[in-house]
């Protein structure tokens, strides 16, 4: 198992102090003194050879604290913290002087989205309420990197960040979790849903009407334990998410994508940085997936096509087939009577992708009921 994260302090900036023999008890010993930004080996005491020895210190201070220092920014929710875990261990892996004790650091963000847990997403302003805080601790330095899920990413970025990196992609599909039924078909009408996703309680609608959907939030132990509960008769949850936590022995049944389309870039973990940030670009360059990124902003771009929101029923799936992208997307009313679909194929390159998203996006557009997006909210924008 994995230690419990140090948590930052960002009552104070870090400062770099240099101790001299006279004040510090340190000195004396050779011992490690850690500061909150660095780890410094302080020598014994040498001979004087024409300077003194404070000065000979202090050179050696600051070379050790030029070793790099990463805070990972993540939000404090068990799905959440594993993903930031992995982060952690890839660095770790891919480069020897992050390897160093101290060199990484896992901050705890706490989102509104973390902390409203009684309402729909939609009712109190969407997806972006799990990255706002997120961007804000980026852009004032108090985090290096921030860690996603991608599915809560919106389709704008926060003008000073960038999104450099995403690692490889879980499994896209959904999972059916119950006690009572083995499959959705065994349910009878009037049964309970335990599910906060329009996307996917229009597709559960459209193939079994009789069911009643209620809005369920929470972590994903939390909504296991209401499962056990026998407050709803079934959820559905990213089976990403269970691989994650080796959770996968409550999954009932794992739902086939043209049974149950993801949510664009569902699976996904996304890694933003400050712009212009050159050291922590370079170590995310080193971690990106270049095959998930591709497939993923073909599926943003999509959604941002149709201004999706957390009160559209969207979803999308691009994959890698060959030397081609496949695609497939739909939009839907919040009842399932009528879903919209559209597929693509191009070849495999990040233009062609995005371009595809884009064009499956507008096309859907166009066709789509005005009152599709009577109550749309811009997915990111002004965030």
């Amino acid at each position: 198992l994995s230690p419990p994260p140090r948590r930052c302090s960002y009552n104070t900036m870090s400062t770099t102090t240099v101790f001299n023999r006279s004040t510090s008890p340190l000195l004396t010993r050779g011992i490690r003194y850690r500061a909150s930004s660095f780890l410094a080996v302080l020598p014994k005491p040498a001979k004087r050879t024409g300077s003194p020895v404070s000065s000979r210190v202090s050179l050696r201070i600051f070379a050790e604290a030029d070793q790099p220092v990463v805070k990972i920014g993540t939000r404090g929710s068990p799905l959440a913290l594993a993903q930031a875990y992995l982060t952690r261990d890839l660095l770790k892996k891919n480069f020897s002087e992050l390897a160093i004790d101290g060199a990484l650091e896992i901050c705890i963000i706490k989102t509104t989205g973390d902390k409203v847990l009684d309402q729909p997403l939609a009712d109190i302003g969407g997806k972006g309420l799990f990255t706002r805080e997120l961007d804000v601790a980026l852009l004032d330095g108090r985090i290096d990197i921030a860690v996603h899920s991608m599915k809560d990413v919106p389709t704008y970025l926060p003008d000073g960040t960038i999104l450099p990196c995403m690692l490889p992609r879980e499994d896209v599909r959904d999972a059916f979790i119950s006690i009572k039924y083995d499959d959705l078909s065994e349910m009878p009408e009037g049964s309970v849903v335990g599910t906060a996703s329009l996307r996917r309680q229009s597709q559960l609608l459209a193939r079994y009407p009789g069911l009643k959907c209620v809005n369920f939030r929470g972590n994903v132990q939390s909504r296991i334990r209401k499962l056990q509960e026998d407050v709803v008769d079934c959820t559905l949850l990213a089976i990403a998410g269970l691989n994650r936590m080796d959770m996968t022995q409550h999954a009932t049944k794992i739902l086939d994508t043209d049974v149950m389309l993801p949510a664009v870039a569902q699976g996904a973990i996304g890694i933003t940085c400050r712009s212009g940030d050159v050291k922590q670009i370079g170590f995310l360059d080193k971690l990106n997936h270049e095959e998930t990124r591709i497939a993923v902003e073909c599926e943003r771009s999509f959604l941002a096509a149709l201004d999706g929101s957390c009160r559209t029923p969207i979803a999308g799936h691009a994959r890698k087939d060959g030397d081609k992208l496949k695609f497939d997307g739909l939009i839907a009313s919040l009842d399932g009577s009528e879903i919209l679909e559209t597929s693509r194929e191009a070849n495999w390159s990040y233009t062609d992708a995005v371009s595809a998203g884009k064009d499956a996006g507008e096309e859907l557009k166009k066709q789509a009921p005005a009152e599709f997006f009577a109550n749309l909210i811009e997915h990111g924008g002004n965030w």
